[in-house]
């Protein structure tokens, strides 16, 4: 299983970014996935939940209605789309799979948002 997260970058405060997540190494389309998120000093948060065929998703309170969760099963990939971005959605951003009773990450990308 492998999970490959990319899109993040330093970004001003309400400007928007969209991470990607390519997964490889097992049924994508069979699997629900889940974006995390790690301030520095703080623990890792559940950010959003998508269900395997996409049409059941799930917010954190503090992201909702400014991040959307989406995914395209014959890509393999799922995507956070992040609009109106604050300074403490600042972290580094994992996606995360659980296929065959076990819980994979990605290694991560970074969110800076700052003026």
């Amino acid at each position: 299983v492998q999970l490959v997260e990319s899109g993040g970058g330093l970004v001003q405060p309400g400007g928007s970014l969209r991470l990607s997540c390519a997964a490889s190494g097992f049924p994508f389309s069979s699997y629900g996935m889940r974006w995390f998120r790690q301030a520095p000093g703080k623990e890792r948060e559940l950010v959003a939940v998508i269900s395997s065929a996409g049409s059941t998703t799930n917010y954190a309170d503090s992201v909702k209605g400014r991040f959307t969760i989406s995914r395209d099963n014959p890509k393999n990939t799922v995507y956070l789309q992040m609009h109106s971005l604050k300074p403490e959605d600042t972290a580094v951003y994992y996606c995360n799979a659980r296929p065959y009773e076990l819980s994979y990450w990605g290694q991560g990308t970074q969110v800076t948002v700052s003026s």
